[in-house]
C-alpha cells in the first residue's frame, strides 16, 4: 500500500502541470493562434517601444502637409505635417493602457459579483443576475457613451466606461461556471467535512472556474480596442485633441480620403491587426483549454 501511494501521489501532483503543458502544445500547433500571437507581439512592441522606435515626437510638425509615404515618413504625414507612423506607435500606447486597465477592472468587478452570485446563490444571486441582465441589455458602446458623457472626457473615464460595459459578461460567465461546480465530487466532499462556504469557494471552486475567464478576457480586449477607437471617433476620446489616439486620428483623416487615403489605411490597419491578434489568440486558447476540442 505504501508503494502504491508513493506511485500515485506524484502522478496526481503532476496532473495540473501536465494539463497546462498539453494545452500549450496544442496552442503551438494552431497556426491561426500563432498568427494572433505575432499580431499581439507587434502591438505590444509598438506600444512599449514607441519612444525608442518613433522617429519623431507625436506632435512634431516634421514634414510637409499630407505627404505620402517616403523614407523620411514611412506612413506619410497628416494635415499639420506630423509623422503618421510616430503617431500610430504612440496611439498603440493609449489603446494598450486603456484596454488592459479596462479589462482588468472589468475582471475584478465581474468576478467579485459573479463569485458572490454563483457561490452563495439564493436571493443575492437573483438580485445580482437581474442587475446583470439590465446591463447586458444595453449595447456596450452606448453604455460607454453615456458614462463618458456623464463623467467627462479623459483616459480614466474611458477605462471606467469600458470596464462597466464588460463586467457583466465576466460576472455571468463565472456564475455559470460556479453553478456547474457546486455538485462536483470534490466540492461535495469539502462540504461534507465541514468546510465553510467561503473556504470552499476560494480554495476549491474559483481556481477551477478561471480558465473560461482567461479566454474571455483575451476576446474582450480585442473588442475593447475597437470600442476605444469608436469612442475617439465619436469625439469622446482624450480631452486633448492633439493626443495621438487612433479613433481621434481617424476623425481628422476622414476629410482627406480622396487626397490622402494612406492616413486612414495605416491607422485603420493598426486597429484591425491588433483586434484580429487578440481574437485569434482567444479562439486558440479556447480550443487548447477545452478537453472536448483536443486534436
Amino acid at each position: 500500500m505504501i508503494m502504491r501511494g508513493a506511485l500515485v501521489d506524484p502522478v496526481m501532483a503532476s496532473a495540473p502541470s501536465g494539463l497546462w503543458r498539453d494545452a500549450l502544445r496544442r496552442l503551438r500547433r494552431n497556426r491561426l493562434a500563432m498568427i494572433g500571437v505575432a499580431c499581439m507581439t507587434l502591438f505590444f512592441a509598438a506600444a512599449i517601444l514607441a519612444p525608442v522606435i518613433a522617429p519623431y515626437a507625436s506632435n512634431d510638425m516634421s514634414g510637409p502637409s499630407l505627404s505620402g509615404p517616403s523614407a523620411a515618413h514611412l506612413f506619410g504625414t497628416d494635415l499639420l505635417g506630423r509623422d503618421v507612423f510616430s503617431r500610430v506607435l504612440y496611439g498603440a500606447q493609449i489603446s494598450l493602457f486603456v484596454g488592459v486597465f479596462a479589462v482588468v477592472l472589468a475582471l475584478i468587478i465581474g468576478t467579485t459579483f459573479g463569485a458572490i452570485a454563483g457561490g452563495y446563490g439564493g436571493r443575492v444571486d437573483g438580485i445580482i443576475m437581474r442587475a446583470t441582465d439590465v446591463l447586458l441589455s444595453i449595447p456596450t458602446i452606448l453604455l460607454a457613451i453615456g458614462i463618458v458623457t456623464w463623467l467627462g472626457q479623459g483616459l480614466p473615464q474611458l477605462v471606467l466606461a469600458i470596464a462597466v460595459g464588460y463586467a457583466p459578461v465576466f460576472a455571468r460567465l463565472l456564475r455559470g461556471s460556479l453553478l456547474a461546480l457546486r455538485e462536483a465530487d470534490y466540492v461535495i466532499a469539502a462540504r461534507t467535512i465541514g468546510g465553510s462556504n467561503s473556504r470552499i469557494l476560494m480554495r476549491h471552486m474559483l481556481p477551477n472556474a478561471l480558465t473560461p475567464l482567461i479566454v474571455q478576457a483575451t476576446l474582450v480586449l480585442a473588442t475593447a480596442i475597437i470600442d476605444i477607437a469608436g469612442l475617439g471617433f465619436l469625439g469622446l476620446g482624450p480631452a486633448d485633441p492633439r493626443t495621438p489616439e487612433w479613433g481621434t486620428m481617424l476623425v481628422d483623416a476622414r476629410r482627406f480620403m480622396q487626397t490622402a487615403p494612406h492616413i486612414v489605411f495605416f491607422i485603420g490597419g493598426a486597429i484591425v491587426i491588433s483586434a484580429i491578434g487578440f481574437n485569434l489568440l482567444g479562439d486558440g486558447l479556447r480550443e487548447s483549454l477545452d478537453p472536448k476540442l483536443k486534436r
